[in-house]
C-alpha cells in the first residue's frame, strides 16, 4: 500500500502547525518530520507536541528525518535522536550513510560506517524503531553498487533504505538502482528534476519515469506492506506548486489501491 506524504523540510520556513494545515489542504496522509528544524534532536517536548498535532489532524508520522550522519559524532549523539523518534511516534529514523563519497572512502571508513550502523540499529530495534539510509550523493549510498555493498556488509535486519532518483541520472540507471535495493526498500522521496539541467520541475513532468518506478515498487510490495511516497523538492519552493504536485501524487497512487 502506497501512502502519499511530505518531507517537512521541503518547507523549513513553516512551523509544524503550518505544515499540518498544508497537508490537510493538499489531501496528503503522512509527514516525515525533520530533525534539523521542526523536531530538533533531544527536544522531547517538541516531539510530543508535534506527534499529538499530527495525530489530531488524522495524519501519520511516516518517519523521523534525523540528519544523523552514521559514524560522525558531531551529528549525534544517536541516543538523543532515538529518544526524539520514540516521542514523535516515528516508525523509522532516516540517517545518512556517512559523509564521504563511496569512491573516496577507504576500507577503514567503510568499516567505521558499518560498525556504527550496526550499533544504532541495535539501539533502535530495542525501541521498535527502524533505521533507513538516505539514498544520496557524497555518502556510502551514492551509487547503486555502493548502496548494495553497504547494506550487504551491515547485514542487519533493522537496517533498510529509502530510494530517490539521483540527480542527472538516466531512467535505465534509476530502474537498475531500484532493482538493486528492492530487498531493503522502505520509503521513497518523490520529485522531478530536469535530467540535464538539474532544475526542479513539476512532479507531473516526470510522469513517464515515475509510472515505471511505481510499477516496479508495487510489483515487489506485499498488499499489507505500507510504503510512504513522500514529496521532497518543489519547483521554486512555491506552495501552489506543492499543491499541484500533491494532486499529481494522489492521482498516481490511486491507481494502486
Amino acid at each position: 500500500m502506497f501512502i502519499p506524504g511530505l518531507v517537512s523540510i521541503t518547507f523549513r520556513q513553516l512551523t509544524p502547525a503550518e505544515i499540518v494545515a498544508l497537508l490537510a489542504q493538499a489531501g496528503l496522509s503522512a509527514v516525515e518530520w525533520g530533525g534539523d528544524v521542526h523536531v530538533p534532536h533531544g527536544d522531547w517536548a517538541a516531539a510530543r507536541a508535534v506527534r499529538r498535532m499530527t495525530i489530531d489532524a488524522g495524519l501519520q508520522v511516516a518517519a523521523y528525518g534525523s540528519y544523523y550522519r552514521v559514524s560522525h559524532t558531531e551529528t549525534g549523539p544517536f541516543e538523543a535522536v532515538l529518544e526524539s523518534a520514540v516521542e514523535l511516534g516515528a516508525p523509522s529514523i532516516r540517517v545518512w550513510a556517512g559523509r564521504q563519497a563511496s569512491a573516496d572512502a577507504d576500507e577503514s571508513y567503510w568499516a567505521q560506517v558499518v560498525e556504527d550502523s550496526q550499533r544504532i540499529a541495535d539501539l533502535a530495534a530495542a525501541a521498535n524503531v527502524r533505521i533507513d539510509y538516505e539514498f544520496h550523493n557524497k555518502t556510502l549510498t551514492d551509487t547503486n553498487e555502493a548502496a548494495v555493498k553497504l547494506l550487504t556488509r551491515v547485514a542487519h535486519a533493522n537496517v533498510k533504505t529509502y530510494w530517490q532518483p539521483p540527480r542527472y541520472s538516466t531512467l535505465a540507471y534509476n530502474l537498475a538502482g531500484l532493482d538493486a535495493v528492492l530487498p531493503w526498500l522502505q520509503n521513497v522521496h518523490a520529485f522531478t528534476w530536469h535530467r540535464t539541467t538539474g532544475e526542479r520541475c513539476a512532479l507531473a513532468d516526470g510522469a513517464e519515469d515515475w509510472q515505471q518506478y511505481l510499477n516496479k515498487i508495487a510489483a515487489a510490495t506485499a498488499p499489507t506492506t505500507e510504503r510512504y511516497i513522500l514529496i521532497e523538492f518543489v519547483q521554486n519552493d512555491e506552495l501552489d506548486n506543492f499543491l499541484a504536485d500533491a494532486q499529481t501524487l494522489r492521482t498516481w497512487l490511486a491507481a494502486y489501491l
